[in-house]
């Protein structure tokens, strides 16, 4: 679980960049920019999240009989 939680700290850090951007009115374009780099950050935590948990079913032997298949797909159509 640790990239996920690195990439959210990551995500964090540039959120509260975001925030002091618009504090100090910069450029909306910087902002917007700045704004997608975070929502791209946070996804790509959420798919390190379920990638992990996929992985983990696999390596415990469980195989992918055991994950719901539907409650994936939900997951990852959540993050699309």
């Amino acid at each position: 679980m640790t990239p996920a939680i690195n990439r959210i700290k990551r995500a964090r850090g540039q959120l509260d960049g975001v925030l002091r951007m618009i504090e100090e009115s910069r450029d909306c374009e910087d902002v917007v920019t700045q704004l997608a780099a975070v929502s791209r950050a946070l996804d790509r935590a959420g798919f390190a999240i379920v990638a992990t948990g996929l992985q983990q079913c696999l390596t415990n032997g469980n195989g992918l009989d055991s994950v719901d298949a539907k409650k994936m797909e939900k997951l990852f159509l959540s993050l699309a």
